[in-house]
């Protein structure tokens, strides 16, 4: 693997962040001690310009090359908040806050991307500029679209910009990339299930809300079954089933579904929320009762641009020696997705090894990936925009 000397030289100086990161997780635009730090180093690297603030409290730093230093700027990105987990990992360095842990690797691509700042600061081996974009609230906040919305893009003048995140079970080093949709759209709904409650013992003078919502439950998989087009992936998930009584002999007045959609076609997208609403509430009113649907459009599909990625899988090929270029999609979702909707770009993953799935709560980011992962940051600069 052609991990690049002084990165190699670095790899403990950067687990040492990542770990003291991984003990201080900040939740979305919570990232003030993090947002600090990263600020703090970017301007001791000696980059050109550091700015905060951008998507309230992201940070971007600006290395200019040996020339033409305004010329052509490629943006790469690291996520920066934690999530509400209560860590179970067991590591000597674990989160000092209970109910909060990295629990998706967010430490390692901060920690990464400082690390590839550090080395593209001291070689300055490019003809151009870097914009290295250190963005809170990837976790449900939109952090990437707050970012894209105080003038990411046009501000620091970014002609491509690329992320990257790791991947458990993919072994450790080693890259995965596709072209087009690689994360899907990310939308949320809530049912409000509205009947006649009254005695468990005596059904007939009741509208069942219990009967209502379960048969909706089974009815929203027809959208998946008999909707969508075979060949198009669609997730219909509901997640929670509340009412407003435990007790045994109580039907509930009320009754409260949540879920989530993914999709990755926005017609399908828009299928999906017509369908929902129409099935919630015409099975209701076949039951007597009525439904009250709530449908939160969430994060786009995330879509690899074909040029960018083909350039992407390149770089990962020179550092790992082989790189998946047409892995399958995923059915999670990545804000990264309001900036490759302005911008063309790729995202990439990186091998993780056999650890913990991300979002569990023995889960933790495996420090041996640090050396691939920022080499692939600045192979991509230098290849890019060689000197």
């Amino acid at each position: 693997m052609p991990i690049k000397n002084r990165l190699a030289e670095m790899h403990q100086e950067i687990t040492a962040w990542r770990r003291d990161l991984h003990e201080n997780p900040e939740l979305m635009y919570d990232t003030h001690r993090t947002s600090g730090i990263v600020a703090d180093k970017l301007r001791e690297f000696g980059c050109d310009e550091v700015v905060t603030g951008i998507g309230r409290t992201g940070v971007v730093g600006i290395i200019k090359g040996r020339s033409d230093s305004r010329g052509h700027v490629v943006g790469l990105r690291a996520d920066m908040d934690a999530l509400p987990i209560f860590e179970a990992s067991g590591v000597d360095y674990a989160s000092k806050t209970p109910g909060k842990m990295h629990a998706c690797g967010h430490d390692g691509h901060t920690a990464m991307l400082l690390g590839a700042a550090k080395y593209l600061a001291e070689t300055r081996n490019f003809d151009g500029a870097v914009a290295v974009i250190f963005q809170p609230a990837e976790e449900g906040g939109a952090g990437g679209e707050a970012m894209v919305k105080d003038g990411l893009i046009e501000r620091f003048r970014i002609k491509e910009v690329y992320g990257m995140h790791n991947s458990p079970g993919l072994p450790v080093g080693q890259f995965a990339i596709r072209p087009g949709p690689f994360y899907a759209a990310t939308d949320q709904f809530e049912i409000d299930v509205v009947g006649k409650g009254g005695h468990a013992a005596m059904p007939q003078m009741t509208v069942d809300t219990t009967l209502v919502a379960s048969n909706i439950v089974m009815a929203l998989q027809s959208i998946a079954s008999r909707n969508a087009e075979p060949i198009k992936s669609i997730v219909v998930s509901v997640t929670s089933f509340r009412t407003e009584s435990e007790a045994f002999n109580v039907i509930p007045e009320h009754v409260t579904l949540r879920g989530t959609v993914r999709t990755f076609d926005p017609d399908l997208r828009a299928l999906a929320e017509e369908r929902l609403k129409a099935i919630a509430t015409q099975t209701a009113a076949a039951y007597g009762g009525r439904a009250e649907v709530n449908w939160m459009r969430g994060y786009p599909a995330m879509v690899n641009a074909e040029a960018e990625t083909a350039f992407a899988a390149e770089i990962g090929k020179k550092i790992a020696g082989n790189v998946e270029a047409d892995t399958p999609p995923i059915m999670g979702g990545e804000d990264f997705a309001y900036m490759l909707e302005v911008c063309p770009g790729a995202y990439i993953q990186i091998g993780n090894g056999d650890t913990a799935e991300v979002h569990h709560p023995a889960y933790d980011f495996n420090d041996e990936a640090i050396p691939a992962g920022c080499s692939y940051w600045a192979e991509l600069v230098e290849t890019r925009m060689p000197a």
